[in-house]
């Protein structure tokens, strides 16, 4: 199966958190697509980690470091996601998707990457641990079939 990940899972591939079992296993037995907005939204999510005492400085630097090789790629390793660019098409879905679900900015193109993958790759399951973003996604026709245990994320 192939499934789009948002960041809010992205992280806990990365850091210690509720659901990161969960998680883990289900990026390790599936073929996952990214946003390439994830480059960013990931790390960001990893130094605010820093900042409210989660997470020291060196344990950043080597989880941004893992998450950069896993979504790009390295000189000796090949991207262990499929990312997916923000094309101008994305944005202008996710103003509409903003308007019909009230989700946040960079919820909604995230949503919008995934409605891009549904159509090129017909991927069809989101795996993310926003509750907001999982009912939208839900309500876009996405499986999202796996329990939340936390509320929303903050990415």
């Amino acid at each position: 199966m192939t499934l789009f990940a948002d960041s809010s899972a992205l992280v806990k591939l990365y850091a210690t958190e509720v659901d990161s079992k969960l998680a883990r296993n289900l990026v390790q037995v599936n073929t996952t697509m990214i946003s390439s907005l994830a480059w960013v939204e990931v790390p960001a999510a990893l130094w605010r980690k820093n900042r409210t005492g989660d997470l020291e400085v060196v344990d950043v630097l080597v989880l941004a470091q893992w998450f950069a090789a896993d979504a790009q790629g390295t000189p000796t390793t090949s991207p262990r996601f499929t990312s997916l660019a923000v094309t101008p098409a994305m944005p202008r879905q996710a103003v509409d998707l903003v308007a019909k679900h009230g989700l946040r900015a960079y919820d909604a193109v995230q949503l919008a990457s995934a409605v891009a993958a549904r159509a090129t790759v017909g991927c069809d399951a989101f795996l993310c641990f926003d509750k907001a973003l999982r009912a939208a996604a839900e309500a876009e026709g996405f499986d999202t079939g796996v329990p939340v245990h936390g509320g929303t994320s903050e990415q």
